[in-house]
């Protein structure tokens, strides 16, 4: 392009193309297929998918051991998905909603599937087992039966003392037998090789040990178990002896019972335990899917129905009442705060969120020590010998007071955040229009409020009906219910009352009932939360 100066006595070219810009690492990949350009990040994500890759792999031997199917399945197919997911550059969105999923599937919806369907099974003390592994348990009982052969003994190994043990036995009758894992042979006295001193040495290749050999393996050799083809096992019982052990019960896989072999008592197969005529039963039991039995159990057992009841009437007051006087508490202090005369709102605030910042279970167990009857600095400064931990009903007073400290001040920042986000228009313009303060708070604030925090109390009422720690930490849900035969007391709730059935009862734990309990407990906060939802819905039409 030429280009004249002002005088026009000169012109110039003038080049206006503008250099190229340099060639991209993708267009440089393009032009030379040979050269590589790898990120830091591409190759940190390589390395992760690599280690999620071999974890995968190295838990399927496991699992198809164990026949796990639905674990090997779920490791599979998000194995999969996140390969899927992270190995393109073209799917940006699955790479957030996939971990988001899995996350959202393992900690969430995995526990509740599995937790109800414990519900529906008779697992806990005594059925833990699968029935594959108890049926192996009972019918590996074994007992000396009086007047049963006994065998002189004398203890060889293969490999220099190291292998596969032999025991060359001798009955009463002078019969020699070589006895190992796999094998119950007679010999003949001359396949023993003895030393002068007319001392085993060797036996079909199995070298007898010495004292300090047998003394290194003694509990391999106590847990060592030969069996006969004429029925029973023998078992070592001193180092120079071993006898005969028959079995305790013998099991029909026809019908899938139990004989006891003594006595001849049958027994059969009722809800996951073997069980005779009589009712006496054979442990352990294993775990077998009974139904609506545990929830039955609830409403049909006395021993349970009675403080069912009780605990879950004080834990609807419980959750209503915290959440009620909680938020009145933690507004009254935001409103109070967020007036424009107020001075030092800072300080205050800060003060205020201290019970807050500091760990809960920490506060319940600093008040616990506080409302202690003897030694508690509460009593000391009243000169008082009050029982508030002892009695029933200072006890539930107790238990509301400290959740009120260590709940009023996440009900004072939301209350806060809420309020500063009303536009001060709108309270001008209803004073403007003649309303007095408290129908500027009633009609204006307080609906406008009610459409943030409305949520927020709905998720504070499901934490507190749920509220296991300050319960547990600072009453342990005592006093206890005079006349209750379960675990129970005054100020228990329904989540802590599951805990002291499930691991509290003497008589071991029951985490099918428990689960059975925690699964009312799910269906009764999420019905009360979708109500509450449902209901507020009507208050969208303010904004």
């Amino acid at each position: 392009m030429t280009q004249s100066d002002p005088g026009g006595r000169r012109s110039r070219t003038v080049n206006t193309q503008l250099p190229a810009p340099p060639d991209s690492p993708r267009d440089q990949g393009k032009r030379f297929p040979w050269s590589l350009s790898f990120t830091w990040g591409t190759i940190l994500k390589l390395l992760f998918l690599a280690s999620v890759n071999m974890m995968a792999i190295w838990s399927f031997p496991s699992m198809w051991s164990q026949r796990w199917w639905p674990g090997l399945i779920a490791v599979l197919v998000s194995v999969a998905l996140i390969d899927w997911a992270y190995l393109s550059p073209k799917r940006l969105p699955a790479k957030y909603l996939v971990p988001g999923t899995l996350f959202a599937l393992i900690f969430a919806v995995v526990p509740v599937i599995y937790n109800a369907y414990i519900a529906f099974t008779n697992f806990g003390t005594g059925n833990v087992l699968t029935r594959e592994q108890a049926v192996e348990n009972i019918s590996g009982r074994v007992s000396n039966v009086p007047g049963s052969t006994q065998y002189s003994m004398t203890v060889l190994a293969a490999d220099d003392g190291l292998g596969e043990f032999g025991l060359l036995l001798e009955d009463d009758s002078g019969n020699f037998f070589l006895g190992t894992d796999d094998d119950f042979i007679q010999l003949d006295p001359e396949e023993i090789t003895r030393d002068e001193n007319d001392r085993v040495v060797e036996v079909a290749g199995f070298s007898a040990l010495s004292l300090r050999q047998l003394a290194d393996r003694q509990e391999e050799l106590t847990d060592l178990e030969i069996e006969r083809d004429e029925g029973g096992v023998i078992k070592v019982v001193t180092v120079t002896t071993a006898a005969v052990y028959e079995p305790l019960f013998q099991y029909n896989e026809d019908d899938g019972t139990f004989t006891d072999t003594e006595t001849g008592v049958v027994y059969t197969e009722i809800e996951g335990t073997f069980t005779a005529p009589d009712g006496s039963t054979l442990t352990p039991g294993f775990r077998a899917f009974v139904g609506w039995d545990n929830f039955t159990r609830i409403i049909t057992s006395e021993e349970i129905r009675g403080p069912f009841i009780r605990v879950f009437l004080w834990n609807y007051f419980f959750a209503i009442f915290s959440t009620a006087i909680n938020f009145v508490v933690g507004l009254g202090l935001a409103l109070a705060l967020n007036h424009a005369t107020m001075r030092g709102k800072r300080i205050y605030r800060s003060l205020l969120i201290i019970p807050y910042a500091i760990p809960s279970f920490l506060t319940a167990l600093l008040w616990q020590g506080m409302l202690n009857q003897r030694f508690g600095i509460i009593n000391e400064l009243l000169n008082a010998n009050i029982a508030w931990l002892r009695d029933p009903t200072l006890a539930k007073v107790s238990v509301l007071l400290v959740n009120l400290w260590l709940t009023f001040p996440y009900m004072f920042l939301i209350s806060t955040g809420a309020l500063q986000a009303i536009p001060t228009e709108l309270q001008e313009a209803a004073r403007v229009d003649g309303a007095s303060t408290p129908q500027v708070f009633r009609r204006v604030t307080f609906p406008l409020l009610m459409v943030t925090l409305a949520p927020l109390l709905i998720a504070a009422f499901a934490f507190a009906f749920n509220n296991f720690n300050i319960i547990y930490l600072l009453t342990g849900g005592d006093p206890p219910i005079a006349g209750a035969q379960t675990p129970a007391g005054h100020t228990d709730i329904l989540i802590s009352y599951t805990y002291r059935l499930a691991f509290e009862t003497g008589r071991g734990s029951d985490f099918g009932l428990a689960a059975a309990i925690a699964s009312l407990i799910f269906i009764m906060v999420a019905t009360v939360s979708a109500l509450s939802f449902r209901r507020t819905r009507a208050l969208e039409e303010l904004t």
